[in-house]
């Protein structure tokens, strides 16, 4: 063998292949009879058993020379099909006889090798008619060819029926070895009118391998709780269908606030689209299997342009299939351009906050830190003029209405919410009109409801934080944080609220609350050193308090942003023309009273329709208007 990086050259020096090779030559040739074949055979037996020592004792004294796996040379798939030659099946026939000759197989041989020529000529014909059968669904085969040979006529009988239906041709082929072990479930499905009028006749990209009916029925032998998620996803399985409702993640309108209302009511929707396609799939597979009320996240990007294009988006939308409401969240276009401006970017920031600003030792330190605020799109702090960046980004604040007609065969209902609907006071009456819809209970307690719940926009973005004294050798600890942190907290129960104790001004940010062990709090009450605490605690407060001042003066408003897109013509139209397209037809048309309520975007309509007249009359400046 001359190339060992070549998966060709390594099969082919196979000691199948060869004795193989070698028995076709002999017969060709007219070599002299069976004693004088079985004398070559022995001879490259025992040839091939010598070179294998020889390079076993090599890469023991030079390790750096082990061939690579046949899997990573490049030749690998087309080798694969050199295993379905005549030559190695044959010689698999005279190794098995050989290893089983004082079982009497040398008395079977020449059925043997009938048998092996009539397999060959089987794999002939299904690899020249089906010439897109790939590494995965060959080596299916070469694992499972007894059964493949027994149920050829069936499966050559599949592939004929589907193969101008590429997609379904690529998921058996993708997986080949699950398509031949479950070949009488798959053959039914495949066959069968729900599959032909739900995948093939509507030239569906992503058809499922299995009948999804079937899997949502925990008495089938194979269903949903039995397959795992990555499997699920690589055959194409529609996602469970046991969740309440569709809902639109919409980037910097107020999605992160949603999550964190779903978690307090109990429903499971830990679905993120920041990660890819494949990894929300599984998410939701796994906790729509097993939680008794989840959501179906819908991301808002719909193509595959994410993560150097392998974040499959496409497929994902595709794999809902429950027919079902769709809730979204209809925001202001003009504020959600404010907030993704405003918005910090999450992983600069979390690097910066190490265990001594999020675990203070009050009695040494003399200053108190907190992170630099970093942003998405602008460095330093928010800047109006990066307006096109966030254009340029379009898929990830501005798709409603693209996501509402692709989803619409599968949509009963549509619920708009209104932004407003989730802010500080009404939030909780919105989830409480929600949850007599659906099968989710609100808790009591509206307080947690009732303030901002994300620190998208940097805000009070280090709580929790941890405030120590060491107090007779032991720690004495001030947990600083909110109401909505601390309802997610699994020990929150050991905590006594210990706010009105420590200040006594109106703090700014309401939400913000002091806890402490409620053993602690008993010892330390009536102790001398109480006073020093307060005081020490008061001015961490505070210091808290001028940061959040500083990212506050900071923030871009709606009103620099029309500025703004009153100065830039261009700019303007092509948001205009973003709106128009992919965004606002569907809320416009069903829900004229929200936009109507969008103070911001009705300037900005009116805006627009000046310049269009203006355009109409080049005399008039739309500048100076």
């Amino acid at each position: 063998m001359h190339n060992p990086n070549s998966a060709i050259e390594r099969v082919k020096n196979h000691l199948a292949y060869k004795l193989g090779q070698t028995a076709i030559e002999h017969r060709h040739n007219c070599g002299g009879g069976y004693i004088a074949l079985f004398k070559k055979l022995y001879k490259i037996k025992k040839q091939h058993k010598k070179e294998q020592k020889i390079y076993q004792q090599t890469i023991q004294v030079f390790p750096q020379l082990k061939y690579p796996s046949l899997e990573t040379c490049p030749d690998y798939n087309e080798a694969l099909r050199y295993k379905f030659h005549l030559s190695y099946i044959l010689g698999e026939v005279l190794i098995k006889a050989y290893q089983n000759w004082y079982k009497g197989s040398g008395f079977k041989l020449k059925n043997n090798i009938k048998k092996a020529n009539k397999e060959f000529q089987i794999f002939r014909e299904i690899l020249k008619e089906f010439k897109e059968l790939n590494g995965e669904a060959l080596k299916a085969i070469q694992d499972n060819k007894q059964l493949f040979l027994k149920e050829f006529p069936r499966i050559k009988n599949i592939l004929k029926t589907h193969q101008n239906y590429q997609p379904i041709m690529n998921n058996i082929f993708h997986n080949f070895n699950y398509f031949i072990k479950n070949f009488d479930l798959i053959e039914e499905w495949l066959l069968s009118d729900d599959f032909k009028e739900k995948y093939k006749k509507e030239n569906h990209p992503y058809p499922s391998l299995l009948d999804p009916k079937r899997l949502n029925d925990e008495n089938e032998k194979i269903n949903y709780h039995n397959i795992p998620a990555e499997l699920a996803w690589e055959m194409n399985l529609p996602l469970p269908p046991n969740y309440e409702f569709m809902w639109f993640f919409s980037c910097c309108s107020g999605s992160n606030a949603m999550y964190r209302f779903f978690k307090y009511c109990n429903i499971a929707a830990d679905a993120h689209p920041a990660l890819t396609g494949k990894i929300m799939y599984k998410d939701m597979y796994y906790y729509i299997n097993n939680t008794t009320c989840s959501i179906a996240v819908i991301p808002p990007f719909m193509y595959d342009f994410y993560h150097d294009c392998e974040h499959m988006n496409n497929k994902l939308l595709y794999l809902y299939s429950k027919v079902s409401d769709i809730i979204f969240i209809a925001r202001d276009p003009i504020s959600i351009l404010k907030t993704a401006l405003n918005h910090i970017n999450n992983p600069k920031i979390w690097e910066q906050i190490d265990y001594e600003m999020k675990n203070v030792h009050m009695n040494n330190v003399a200053n108190f830190r907190f992170p630099i605020l970093y942003y998405s799109y602008s460095i330093g702090r928010p800047n109006v003029k990066d307006l096109y960046k966030i254009l340029d980004a379009k898929e990830f604040y501005f798709t409603i209405d693209k996501r509402i007609n692709f989803l619409k065969n599968i949509t009963n209902n549509i619920r708009c919410i209104n932004f407003s609907q989730i802010s500080y006071d009404k939030a909780y009456d919105t989830f409480l009109n929600l949850s007599s819809s659906y099968n989710f209970l609100v808790p009591k307690d509206s307080s947690i409801f009732q303030n901002r719940v994300d620190s998208d926009d940097g805000s009070l973005v280090v709580l929790p934080v941890r405030l120590y004294f060491v107090y007779q050798n032991k720690e004495i600890t001030f947990l600083i944080t909110t109401k909505q942190l601390i309802i997610l907290d699994p020990d929150r129960e050991k905590y006594t609220d210990v706010t009105k104790k420590i200040i006594n001004w109106e703090i700014k940010y309401s939400n913000i609350i002091i806890l402490l062990d409620l053993d602690k709090w008993n010892i330390i009450k009536k102790d001398s050193s109480f006073l020093e605490y307060q005081q020490k605690i008061q001015k961490y407060l505070k210091a808290l308090e001028d940061n959040e001042q500083k990212r506050i003066q900071n923030a871009i408003t709606e009103i620099e942003i029309l500025n703004y897109l009153k100065e830039n013509k261009d700019i303007a139209r092509k948001f205009k023309q973003i709106l128009d397209e992919d965004h606002l037809p569907y809320i416009k048309q069903h829900r004229p009273d929200i936009v109507a309520s969008w103070k911001y975007y009705q300037e900005f309509e009116r805006m627009c329709k000046e310049l269009d007249e203006n355009n109409q009359n080049p005399s008039l400046s739309f500048s100076n208007q």
